[in-house]
This record gives C-alpha cells, structure tokens and sequence, in this order.
C-alpha cells in the first residue's frame, strides 16, 4: 500500500503530531492489489489516535486555563506585600522627613485580610510585616520564600503556563485540521470501493448476458 504526499508538506508539527497525508488517488494509495478494508482499517485507527490527542490535549487546555488565573492572583497578592514593604518612593526634599515618619509607621501596621480555607469557607486574618512567603508547589507541597524569589518564581511559572497554553492551543487546530483530512480520506476509500464493486456487478452481469447469447 502506497500514499502519495506533496513534497512541501511538513511530516510533524513543531511538537511533532504527524500531518496526515490527503489521499490524492485512492487508486495509487491504495496500489496494485487493493486491500479496502484492511486500508480502512488503518484509516480509522489513524483516526482514533487523532481524536485521543485531540481529548488530550484539551483536557490540558482546560487545566491550563484554571491554573494561569490562580498564578497571576497570586502573583498580584505577593507583590502587593512587596509594595507594601517598600513603602511609597521618598521625596528628595528633607523637610518632608516628618511626613515620611508617619508613613513608615503606616506600613507597620497589620493588614486585615481574608484567605479561603476551601470554596465557600474564608477566615479573617492580619499580616504583619515579613519578607517570607509560602507558595503551593502541588502535590500538598508548600515552601518558603523570600518576596523576591516568590516573584520571579510566578512570573517563571505564568510565562511557562502561558507558552503551554499557546502551543496547546496551535496543536488544538493542528489535531483538529489532521482529524478533518482522515475523516475525508475515510470517505474517499469508502466511496471509491462502492463505485469500485458496482462496477464489478455491472460487468459481471454483462459478461453474463453474452454467454447466455
């Protein structure tokens, strides 16, 4: 069994999904001796593996989507203390020194909060002044961090979580243009094979009609 392809079409996307090739010529892909429920066959099973990427692959898309809100959240809430540590930019005028006093004193002051304790239940808290955040690693793991490790550790997942994202999303179409090419190849065997064996019959019935001349 031979398959014809253009010679300009990529084998694999940049993840490497395999293009399916468009049948052409059912008649060379299917070659000499053709074999049309074995080439369906593989057709369908070329199909599944498709459609089983396809379930994959937005499943993942799904789990992405939830997860990239919950790290720019927690990305906002850790800068905020780092902000808030921080404290507003000091004037360079020196007689503003009593001012500055009383928003040093400001920043030391706990901040009242909320945090969930599951999706209906939140509790109140106050945050005193730290350095230390602790982030969720998944798989109940939780570490410490510095402020500024926390930061530029969501910033790394979000702009990982980000790039997933899109590459899922190229695949997505690229799956979904694959599983179109072997829905249409599936339906060009099946037809050439219908046409092929009413043609037999005709000419099985007119070779009949001669020798009963």
């Amino acid at each position: 069994m031979s398959s014809s392809e253009p010679s300009d079409v990529k084998e694999k996307n940049p993840r490497g999904i395999p293009r399916a090739p468009f049948i052409a010529s059912v008649e060379e892909f299917l070659g000499p001796s053709p074999n049309v429920e074995e080439a369906l066959k593989n057709l369908q099973t070329a199909l599944a593996k498709y459609k089983y990427m396809e379930s994959n692959l937005a499943t993942r898309r799904r789990t992405l989507e939830e997860k990239i809100p919950d790290i720019k959240k927690s990305l906002a809430m850790v800068e905020f203390l780092q902000e808030r540590r921080e404290g507003p930019s000091k004037s360079e005028n020196d007689d503003l020194e009593g001012d500055l006093e009383d928003n040093d004193e400001s920043t030391q002051t706990p901040l009242k909060t909320t945090f969930e304790l599951n999706d209906t239940l939140y509790a109140e808290a106050e945050l005193e002044d730290t350095d230390t955040v602790f982030l969720w690693l998944g798989a109940n793991v939780m570490l410490s961090y510095k402020i500024p490790a926390a930061i530029a550790l969501l910033q790394s997942k979000l702009e990982g979580a980000e790039s997933s994202l899109n590459a899922v999303i190229d695949d997505l179409e690229f799956i979904r243009e694959q599983v179109t090419v072997m829905e249409v190849n599936t339906a060009r065997v099946f037809n050439w094979d219908v046409k092929h064996r009413r043609e037999l019959r005709e000419k099985q019935a007119k070779e009949a009609q001669k020798d009963n001349i």
